[in-house]
């Protein structure tokens, strides 16, 4: 299934819509052992600590472009997310220019009730916006689109990590 804007894009960017949209589900890469850093992020999330949030999703994020072989990348959480007409900003991504690293920008506060972000919606955000750095850095798509592909593989690594996350805390406890 097509989204609607794809008849609007240029015969070349349904190309590159299309190549992602074909790419399959990703797993995460092997001998990864993610499950604690997820607690961290959980708990930071309700403890209402940015730093030690911001912390755990560099740790997460700098594991995964490692064991994916990507460039690294910067995140950034802030505290309350921007809104506007259209409604509110959940995460950015910034691809890398020159020198720059690219970026990865979440808020971890709503900006209408400025309460904590759910920490499964936080996670997805986070994974989310990876997505699109490894549809640049791994893929190497010309452009970063939301296709039924791109969602396939964000929800699959959020449900591999989510299950990580699980079985790691069941043999500790």
């Amino acid at each position: 299934m097509r989204f609607a804007y794809y008849d609007r894009l240029s015969p070349a960017r349904q190309r590159t819509y299309r190549k992602s949209d074909e790419l399959p589900a990703l797993g995460l890469p092997s001998g990864l052992q993610l499950g604690g850093v997820i607690e961290r992020i959980q708990s930071a999330l309700l403890d209402d600590n940015r730093a030690a949030v911001q912390l755990a999703c560099q740790q997460l994020i700098d594991a995964l472009v490692n064991g994916y072989h990507v460039p690294p990348i910067r995140v950034r959480v802030l505290a309350r997310r921007p809104s506007d007409d259209y409604g509110e900003l959940h995460g950015l991504y910034e691809p890398g220019e020159g020198k720059l690293l690219a970026r990865i920008t979440v808020w971890m506060r709503t900006a209408q009730r400025r309460q904590v972000v759910a920490f499964r919606t936080f996670l997805r955000t986070l994974i989310h916006e990876l997505c699109h750095h490894l549809d640049y850095e791994l893929y190497l798509l010309e452009e970063t689109f939301h296709t039924e592909g791109f969602y396939k593989r964000e929800s699959a690594v959020v449900t591999a990590l989510l299950g990580q996350a699980v079985r790691e805390s069941s043999t500790r406890g």
